[in-house]
């Protein structure tokens, strides 16, 4: 899968910017070319949608039962790629009054919609309910947000980078992040999940802030960080969360 967010839509960490991006041999890519060139090299069963030049979404289902299941699903202008599975969906499809045959994506894109109108749970307390192996990425095309999270068990991998025009490059796909971000790009974090306007943060340690690590390549440049839960932070506070409130805006700034 790949998602392509301008830059004016998501402001990343800023760590994942990499000065070595501008003296490598093999330089970043323009949105266009990143999307062009991905769809080029899959299957012909590749699905894709633009939304103008805010973002770009690329969807490519499983080929084979042995890789891990893929969903896209869209539903009132909000759009999901799911990758892995949950364990407790049926479960968490009850909680939330959704049909039985909601699958993963959709369960994301209607349990988005219904906290995110009425709903008094903070986005970290969802994600902690979600039994299973699992990454995401989300995107509101109405309100422009974009949110995304990957599960703590290593089973799933997502990877994010900066592309030539400072858009936010996502896929599960590494040749696809280091072909198109240059060294402008890093793991996504585990355990985490990054909204467009509060930035990124731990869905495990709410309460903690989050802190760049610096990643050097085989060639010794330096590439965009890692992200890890920095254990000797506290924040002062989490937001009071009322039943009005977005669920996706509920985390604190990071």
């Amino acid at each position: 899968m790949l998602a392509i967010f301008n830059k004016g839509l998501v402001n990343p960490p800023q760590e994942l910017h990499s000065p070595a991006s501008l003296i490598s041999s093999a330089k970043p890519k323009l949105p266009g070319e990143i999307f062009n060139e991905f769809l080029s090299s899959q299957p012909s069963n590749a699905f894709s949608i633009n939304f103008g030049n805010a973002a770009a979404l690329a969807y490519v289902p499983p080929q084979n039962s042995y890789i891990s299941q893929r969903f896209f699903c869209g539903l009132d202008n909000i759009y999901c790629m799911f990758l892995g599975s949950l364990n407790n969906l049926s479960n968490l499809n009850k909680q939330y009054g959704l049909s039985k045959g909601s699958n993963e994506a959709m369960f994301v894109i209607k349990a988005y919609r219904t906290l995110r109108d009425r709903g008094p749970y903070p986005a970290h307390q969802v994600l902690r309910d979600l039994d299973g192996s699992f990454g995401f990425v989300l995107y509101d095309s109405k309100a422009g947000s974009v949110f995304a999270a990957l599960g703590a068990d290593e089973e799933v991998r997502m990877f994010w980078g900066i592309a030539a025009d400072g858009s936010v490059v996502v896929s599960d796909k590494l040749e696809v992040i280091k072909g198109s971000c240059a060294k402008s790009f890093a793991p996504f974090p585990t355990g985490c999940m990054f909204h467009s306007e509060q930035g990124l943060m731990s869905f495990e340690h709410p309460m903690s802030k989050m802190k760049a690590m610096p990643r050097i390549d085989s060639e010794g440049a330096m590439c965009g960080a890692n992200f890890k839960v920095d254990s000797q932070s506290r924040m002062k506070s989490m937001p009071r969360v009322g039943s009005e409130a977005n669920w996706a805006l509920s985390g604190s700034r990071v």
